[in-house]
């Protein structure tokens, strides 16, 4: 991946979690000056972020006023949408993040927020207001939109629904449809070919996936990749109901035929490294599957 400007300080969000830590790590590997905005600078994970080469900087999305300083100085931000199922509070994170940006004088921003459906809509409503703010405030906004992460196989799940437990994965996804996933490594590489092409990627709002193989596809391949038998169940409509409106307004979208729609072949033109689901596991999946099914 080639460089074609002057590396200036990147400040990374969410640098602790998943993109954010996946995109930091990036950076630095490829020589960028790395600020990663965090909340405790003192957690093991800042601890690793610090040793792998990064300048810790103390900062909170709920205290705009210490933002700038810690914004002071750099080219360049990688935010993530703030956790929050509040609304009115992850828009008004957001927006403090982006203001923050615009007052120290940075002139670029990735941001990174959640696919869209087929129909072109941001079902997120926060999410789409703090693209919009996004685009009014900053010179150079690129705007990544993700879809399920490959690495959601690996994590504990929520209340019966995603990762696997027992052998099984569960899901509202039907069985034998496909359905898109991307490496979060495949986020920070287009994040960092954004930074270093601000001209070639301003303004541009980006679907991310590497990969679209379908539910049931997915655990055989996990099954041969891990040695562990692993199956895909959907929950039934009684069963997500329980968990709540959220997930039953996706389910009603997915059966509308909402459905993400990233152009995969496209991307590989943007960058021809993006990872198939088999490529994940080849790397890092695979093990840190049978890691977390063994435990």
């Amino acid at each position: 991946m080639s460089v074609s400007r002057t590396r200036g300080t990147v400040v990374v969000t969410g640098a602790t979690g998943k993109q954010g830590g996946a995109t930091a790590r990036r950076l630095l590997a490829l020589g960028w000056p790395v600020q990663a905005l965090v909340r405790d600078v003192t957690t093991p994970a800042a601890a690793a972020l610090a040793a792998a080469g990064a300048r810790l900087v103390p900062g909170d999305l709920d205290d705009p006023a210490g933002l700038v300083p810690a914004l002071d100085g750099a080219a360049a931000v990688f935010a993530i949408p703030p956790v929050t199922f509040e609304t009115d509070v992850e828009v008004a994170r957001g927006r403090a993040l982006i203001d923050a940006a615009a007052t120290a004088g940075v002139e670029q921003m990735v941001f990174s927020t959640v696919a869209s459906s087929s129909t072109k809509r941001q079902s997120a409503e926060g999410k789409a207001l703090i693209e919009r703010h996004l685009h009014d405030r900053i010179r150079s906004a690129t705007v990544l939109r993700p879809v399920r992460f490959m690495t959601n196989y690996i994590s504990p799940g929520m209340r019966g629904i995603d990762g696997i437990a027992h052998g099984v994965h569960r899901h509202l996804f039907p069985p034998h449809e496909p359905m898109q996933v991307v490496a979060l490594e495949d986020i920070a590489d287009i994040a960092a070919l954004a930074f270093a092409d601000p001209a070639r990627f301003a303004g541009r709002t980006l679907e991310l996936a590497g990969d679209d193989p379908t539910p049931v596809e997915a655990a055989a391949a996990i099954s041969a990749a891990t040695g562990v038998p692993v199956r895909y169940e959907q929950l039934t409509d009684d069963e997500a109901a329980t968990l709540g409106p959220m997930i039953v307004e996706t389910l009603r979208r997915w059966r509308t035929g909402e459905r993400w729609h990233a152009d995969i072949e496209a991307l590989r033109v943007i960058h021809p490294g993006l990872r198939t689901f088999a490529d994940w596991l080849a790397e890092s999946g695979a093990a840190a599957l049978r890691a977390h099914l063994a435990a």
